[in-house]
């Protein structure tokens, strides 16, 4: 640091502030060290770092979510604001379904062990009071993905789950379809809840008649195939099946498939997420696409962004995915 310093006219304090990315530093002092750190080839020192001041460089990513596909899409964004930011990553497993009691210990053993400078908590989690009261109560900082009960409690990113399931109800409406069946997500899970919500309140605004089914998958590809056998029994039989996310809407058209019910001719199935799944099925499946790698990203550098002051929640965009799943209602 002292080599970049002389280099760069400037005293080690203002390299050390550009380094760990202070707040209140000038675009032209700021260009003038990254000028200097790219022409020595200059590479922090994370554990030295770490020993001269009070942060570890390493924060803390929990999850609670049963798809792999989520867990590695976020994983995968906030790796890479860690890697341009010089920060470890720290990946924890939450089991928020025990009692309050084991949750505490398994907080604290987390918090004690990671050494981290800051958590990003993922759903369900985001909507846990006791979760988010640790982490307030000890005034670590944290951000929350797709939060529900209380978004403005702390920083966070999502997408309008609501708006992007009534897309889907709009769009298998101008198809024609009229009855539907619905595969929902975990209870605890806020973005389930505000999916299915938004595909139910848009259907009523454009005037459905018929009760909608509804059968819980739990996010998982063997809980669609569950759902999926139990709404394709119904008489009459849905028409178009929404499932919350990907996996269970694979388990679906397996159902479909085992009873011989040909998608989407029969029977249109659409998903959530866009996830690798959509495309490992037959027919590729019609979904909404989420910038989950985008939203892991975009809350890590919040995280650790010294400067963020207020909470904000930070909404990124999401778009319908048409493919071979979804047909026009038969007659």
């Amino acid at each position: 640091m002292q080599d970049v310093a002389r280099y760069a006219g400037v005293s080690l304090k203002s390299v050390s502030r550009v380094v760990n990315r202070e707040p209140h530093v000038s675009a032209k002092l700021r260009a003038k060290v990254e000028d200097a750190i790219a022409a020595l080839a200059y590479v922090p020192d994370v554990a030295a770092r770490s020993l001269a001041g009070s942060r570890t460089f390493i924060i803390g990513l929990l999850f609670d979510n049963p798809s792999p596909n989520y867990t590695m899409k976020v994983q995968a964004g906030v790796y890479r604001a860690c890697t341009e930011h010089g920060y470890h990553l720290r990946i924890d497993n939450i089991n928020s379904n025990c009692s309050a009691e084991d949750l505490e210990q398994r907080l604290d053993a987390v918090v004690r062990n990671g050494r981290s400078d800051g958590f990003i908590l993922t759903p369900p989690l985001t909507d846990n009071a006791q979760i988010l009261d640790f982490f307030d109560a000890r005034s670590i900082r944290y951000v929350c993905i797709a939060p529900n009960l209380d978004p403005a409690r702390s920083p966070g990113v999502a997408i309008d789950d609501a708006a992007a399931a009534a897309s889907l109800a709009r769009y298998l409406w101008d198809l024609g379809h009229r009855r539907f069946g619905i595969v929902t997500g975990p209870r605890e899970h806020g973005a389930a809840e505000r999916r299915r919500t938004g595909f139910l309140d848009a259907l009523g605004e454009l005037g459905n008649r018929f009760p909608v089914p509804e059968r819980n998958g739990g996010f998982s590809f063997e809980g669609g195939m569950s759902a999926g056998a139990e709404l394709l029994a119904a008489d009459p039989r849905p028409t178009a099946i929404f499932a919350t996310n990907d996996d269970s809407a694979a388990g679906v058209m397996v159902a479909c498939s085992s009873a011989r019910i040909a998608v989407p001719h029969e029977v249109s199935v659409c998903g959530f997420d866009d996830s690798w799944i959509a495309k490992s099925v037959w027919p590729y499946l019609t979904t909404i696409y989420q910038p989950i790698e985008e939203m892991g990203y975009a809350a890590a550098t919040m995280l650790l962004d010294r400067q963020e002051q207020e909470p904000r929640l930070v909404s990124l965009e999401f778009r319908l995915v048409e493919r071979d799943s979804v047909a026009a209602a038969a007659g």
